[in-house]
């Protein structure tokens, strides 16, 4: 079996050690190169398949520029970039396939299928709330799953969710999503016990995206639970 070709940029930070770990142990994939901050981005993409992308939203704009040139997938698990940013993503799946998530977590992609299932059940009689907990390292917030969870809200019931974020101690990630009615109250939670489950998910990405067309992709693609379009 032929192994794919897996580039990491964002190689020394705790993602990417993660991510260098799993790989070894992972018969279908093969890290062939790795850079990080300070290191050119563009030679990485030269002999892979795809490229994971675990570093910093300011490399965006090189790692998609690298990525048209040399016509190779990427996983960008990174987070925290602008509006402008996300455009220039969204224009390079134009020619490239991307998987582009805000947590690749197989546990918290079932997080986002039920609190979309849960606001249709539910409707606008219950007031949604979510609050994120995350180490005190963490740069951006809310985080990126938070902000992923109210953007399924918004759209499902058609208001703007004020999500809560607290930093604290090490702790990897917890997203609660509560729903308040009259007299009762429904609420999902899912915590993260170590960084190793959002390794597993974007190596699971990386291997599954090699072949697909050029276009936007989400880790629900990826697991056959995407809602219809």
């Amino acid at each position: 079996m032929k192994k794919v070709r897996v580039s990491l940029i964002g190689a020394r930070g705790r993602m990417g050690q993660t991510i260098l770990e799993l790989a070894k142990s992972d018969p279908k994939l093969d890290i062939v190169a790795q850079c990080d901050l300070g290191d050119a981005i563009a030679p990485v993409f030269r002999d892979c398949d795809v490229a994971i992308d675990f570093s910093n939203a300011s490399s965006i704009q090189e790692v998609c520029r690298a990525a048209s040139q040399n016509r190779k997938a990427i996983v960008i698990g990174t987070t925290g970039h602008s509006a402008e940013q996300r455009q220039l993503i969204e224009g390079t799946t134009k020619s490239v396939p991307i998987v582009f998530a805000s947590n690749f977590s197989v546990g918290v992609n079932a997080l986002f299928a039920l609190t979309r299932r849960a606001a249709k059940i539910l409707g606008p009689g219950f007031k949604p709330e979510i609050v994120e907990t995350h180490h005190t390292k963490k740069k951006d917030a809310p985080s990126g799953t938070a902000k992923t969870l109210g953007e399924i809200l918004r759209t499902e019931l058609n208001v703007d969710i004020p999500i809560e974020s607290i930093r604290e101690g090490d702790v990897v990630g917890e997203h609660t999503v509560t729903f308040v009615g009259p007299s009762e109250h429904l609420e999902l939670t899912h915590r993260a016990g170590s960084r190793e489950i959002f390794g597993v998910g974007a190596l699971r990405a990386a291997a599954w995206v090699v072949g697909k067309k050029p276009g936007l992709y989400s880790m629900q693609d990826v697991l056959g639970i995407a809602p219809r379009k």
